[in-house]
């Protein structure tokens, strides 16, 4: 099933690929660094790369900005707030923080796949105030408590 998502391609992504599925299986398509110039991001250091891509979400989905796995592998290269979300409403440009977890400098070359985007609908929670939850097994334990 393929669900169509309005682009407007920014000046500055003049010429490079649009999102696509790596292969027939993949979940997610590759988002492109739109940077003029290569940028530099040093040990421990984040910086917001661009995609140069503005969309319109149809009602009901959200876009998951992932990390991709082969940077992460090779060059410690992370997003601090992964999954993050396109919201349906938002139309600014994409942008993508990226975080250097390694040891040495990373460069985002102009046209690099710097992470993944996955498309997902979303359900929406109304909240339901009561005076007690039901008891689990597991009840309050949490942060490891399942692994002792």
């Amino acid at each position: 099933m393929s669900i169509p998502i309005q682009l407007r391609r920014l000046p500055h992504a003049e010429g490079l690929a649009l999102p696509a599925y790596a292969t027939d299986g993949a979940a997610g398509m590759d988002l492109i660094a739109a940077v003029t110039d290569p940028v530099t991001i040093g040990s421990g250091q984040r910086a917001l790369i661009p995609t140069g891509l503005c969309i319109a979400l149809p009602p009901g989905y959200e876009l998951q900005v992932r990390p991709r796995s082969g940077l992460a592998l090779r060059h410690g290269i992370v997003l601090p707030n992964s999954p993050g979300t396109i919201d349906e409403d938002y139309r600014g440009e994409i942008g993508v923080i990226v975080l250097n977890t390694g040891d040495a400098p990373f460069v985002v070359e102009r046209g690099a796949r710097i992470a993944q985007a996955v498309l997902a609908p979303v359900v929406r929670a109304s909240w339901v105030e009561v005076e007690s939850l039901d008891t689990t097994a597991r009840a309050a334990g949490g942060f490891g408590s399942t692994g002792r």
